[in-house]
């Protein structure tokens, strides 16, 4: 009897602890299906995120948006205002477009995206160079005048790390800027206080242009070279050839993107065309009596109109990088069409206005 009643005892522990082992092992199944679930939401909405987030601005109409802040702000649109309103509606735009600004950021999925920071950094180059432009050549009558202590604040904080984080974060450096971009507009427009000024000669015109050429020479090699090409290089140099009497000796060198930064290069060079077509929209209302008197407004205008030809809808899913004359389309190719018929624009309007 009491073997009996053992032998029932233990028999009850195994059909309990079987029980337990098929709760846990299905409460295991339920919890993994459930943390693959809310992983499988989470990356659908950051790939939803990350596809809004990465949409370009829409291009904004310059000389109405400058007028509507002169409104707002109480103040008088004089020579030079269109230009530093603009520049700094580029950079607002910067931060304040869809996601912000992403180029700085540390968690998904601003992380996982690269087209976008390579637009922001784009745009980012156009400002550093206006910004330098404006402290350097536009507000000051020579090169021995003194230079605007708001336009000597702005530059250094646009030529911040794009990658910072925190201490200082990115975004409060761009802001800085921004405000002392305002307070030089406050100045400028306020006939009580002459001590800001904009001037808008043909030799302050032409030493920025001068950037602006270098930076679109530069963008279309670099799109160019996203099939690879052969470019001549010389093993001695000039001067030691002249020096020795020899014929310098010439060898090939095959320049190529590589491939995972055809992209990056597409979209900065969208980036940096968004920026300067606007920048030279404002360039055409504040030096109208210049470019009218050298001739050269049409000039100014097809180079914004190649520009914005840049900023057609990408319908593609991605960059496309087909040889020259093969089945596929190369993006990349077609970036440098325009960006070097603008190019060779700002070089004909340069010598309008040194000549014309």
């Amino acid at each position: 009897m009491l073997n009996w009643k053992k032998r029932m005892g233990e028999a009850r522990e195994r059909v309990d602890d079987s029980v337990d082992d098929v709760r846990s092992y299905f409460g295991g199944i339920w919890l993994s299906r459930a943390l693959g679930s809310l992983l499988v939401i989470y990356l659908l909405a950051c790939l939803v995120v990350g596809w809004y987030w990465s949409r370009e601005p829409d291009l904004f109409p310059v000389q109405q948006n400058a007028q509507a802040a002169a409104e707002r702000a109480g103040r008088q649109m004089v020579t030079g205002y269109t230009t530093v309103e603009t520049l700094k509606t580029v950079a607002q735009t910067l931060l304040d477009k869809s996601g912000g600004y992403l180029s700085n950021d540390l968690a998904p999925p601003g992380l996982w995206l690269d087209n976008m920071p390579s637009w922001e950094y784009g745009v980012l180059v156009q400002v550093r160079d206006l910004s330098r432009a404006l402290r350097k050549d536009f507000a000051r009558s020579q090169s021995q005048s003194t230079e605007d202590p708001d336009l000597a604040k702005a530059e250094p904080r646009f030529n911040f790390d794009n990658k910072s984080w925190a201490l200082p974060a990115s975004e409060s450096e761009y802001r800085e800027g921004i405000r002392a971009l305002d307070r030089f507009l406050a100045r400028l427009a306020d006939p009580k206080q002459p001590n800001a000024q904009f001037y808008s000669r043909a030799d302050n015109l032409n030493n920025w242009l001068g950037d602006v050429a270098t930076r679109l020479g530069s963008l279309s090699q670099r799109l160019s070279a996203s099939v690879g090409r052969v470019r001549l290089n010389t093993d001695i140099s000039p001067e030691a050839a002249a020096a020795s009497g020899q014929v310098p000796a010439v060898s090939e060198e095959i320049v190529e993107t590589p491939w995972l930064q055809i992209d990056n290069v597409f979209y900065e060079a969208r980036g940096q065309a968004w920026a300067l077509s606007h920048i030279l929209r404002a360039i055409e209302v504040d030096f109208a009596d210049v470019l009218a008197k050298k001739n050269a407004t049409i000039s100014v205008r097809q180079i914004i109109r190649e520009l914005e030809a840049a900023q057609d809808p990408l319908w593609s899913p991605m960059v496309l990088n087909g040889s020259g004359y093969g089945i596929l389309a190369n993006h990349s190719l077609v970036m440098a069409n325009y960006i070097s018929r603008a190019n060779a624009a700002v070089i004909d309007l340069r010598q309008l206005l040194e000549q014309g």
